[in-house]
């Protein structure tokens, strides 16, 4: 008989029996020796929280108000790429998960399934999250905007542009496993997207970067979309500023959950410098190595109004479909209810950075 699946830890052993090991080393892989993979996780176990007692708890929540919406909780499921790798219906499963735990959605550009078909699993339920649509800028100014376009008309409420990996990064875990998409499944999105117009010189990533998403495309793009445009994969604080005088929607603070720049910090450490520099005038999500309540609570400690989780909705899929990844967002909710009445935090309001004491460990 198998053990009761408890934590995520224990969804994410299972899900690794159950995938293949090619489909496992790209869902779980860092980039090259995953030091910053490995530091996401390890800074939030470093934080200590500093429980206040005897604090009144009644009426206690776990709501928040996010893009002028208010969520039952602060979590919200990554934009991941390939989700039919961990079962048949894919980003369906998630998003019907989604919907029915009251978390937020944000689809990939390389989704295995058609946008429409995702929005259709979301929009009839009225407890649902926010869903979004993440874009990876494409050499085509067109293509994107029409993209964009699509996304919107399917009922997509935002656009999040992924702003840290103009070029994959070394990969060399998925690279030893041979890893290569299954007959099937594909980015059905990116289907006729026009080839380059220019020839760049191969000795630079392949002439890859002459394209990549930079500050005039994003302003090109505020002023053809009426959708709010969120920055994700945002590390310095200078890069937080520039967003902000841009007037952007909101930021997601990540390393990409350590898939492109190795030796980058970690999430928990840009997002502690991040919330100081825009000083509460720009919401932040962020992501990276999150897999407790208590992570949950420090992230909101340190200035995040809410968090997205990439690889557990994956590990959940793998096991159960739609109903291992809603387990999987019921898992951490139960476990932020849980840190904050023992850390004496009737709503999240009350995790300040006094929480933490000075969190010298970031």
């Amino acid at each position: 008989m198998a053990a009761p699946l408890v934590t995520l830890s224990d969804y994410e052993v299972q899900a690794r029996e159950k995938l293949e090991p090619g489909s496992w080393a790209y869902l779980s892989g860092g980039a090259a020796d995953e030091f910053t993979l490995n530091a996401n996780a390890q800074a939030w176990q470093r934080l200590e929280i500093w429980p206040r007692v005897l604090q009144p708890l009644c009426g206690g929540h776990t709501r928040v108000k996010l893009a002028g919406r208010d969520l039952a909780h602060p979590i919200l499921l990554a934009p991941v790429a390939h989700q039919r790798l961990a079962h048949a219906e894919g980003e369906v499963a998630s998003a019907l998960a989604a919907a029915a735990q009251g978390a937020g959605y944000i689809l990939s550009t390389q989704s295995s399934v058609p946008l429409e078909m995702v929005a259709q699993a979301m929009l009839g339920d009225q407890e649902r999250g926010p869903m979004w649509f993440q874009l990876y800028w494409q050499h085509d100014r067109a293509f994107n905007l029409e993209l964009a376009e699509r996304a919107r008309a399917a009922g997509y409420e935002a656009l999040v542009l992924t702003a840290d990996a103009p070029v994959s990064g070394a990969r060399d875990r998925e690279r030893r496993a041979e890893f290569k998409l299954p007959p099937g499944i594909e980015s059905v999105h990116l289907q006729g997207v026009p080839p380059p117009t220019t020839h760049e010189a191969a000795t630079y990533c392949g002439g890859i970067p002459a394209h990549a998403l930079c500050w005039e495309d994003i302003a090109w793009l505020q002023a053809r979309t009426p959708l709010p445009i969120w920055l994700k994969g945002v590390l310095h604080p200078q890069d937080a500023l520039r967003a902000r005088e841009m007037g952007l929607a909101g930021l997601i603070v990540s390393n990409h959950g350590g898939r492109t720049l190795d030796t980058a910090p970690a999430s928990a450490r840009a997002l502690a410098r991040i919330a100081d520099a825009v000083d509460g005038q720009l919401p932040l999500i962020v992501d990276g190595g999150i897999r407790r309540g208590t992570d949950i609570l420090k992230a909101m400690a340190l200035g995040a109004n809410a968090v997205l989780i990439g690889r557990p909705l994956m590990h959940g899929l793998a096991v159960a479909g739609a109903l291992g990844v809603a387990r999987v967002i019921r898992i951490l909710r139960d476990e932020l209810e849980m840190a904050m009445a023992l850390s004496g935090c009737r709503t999240l309001a009350d995790a300040t950075r006094e929480l933490l004491d000075t969190p010298t460990g970031l």
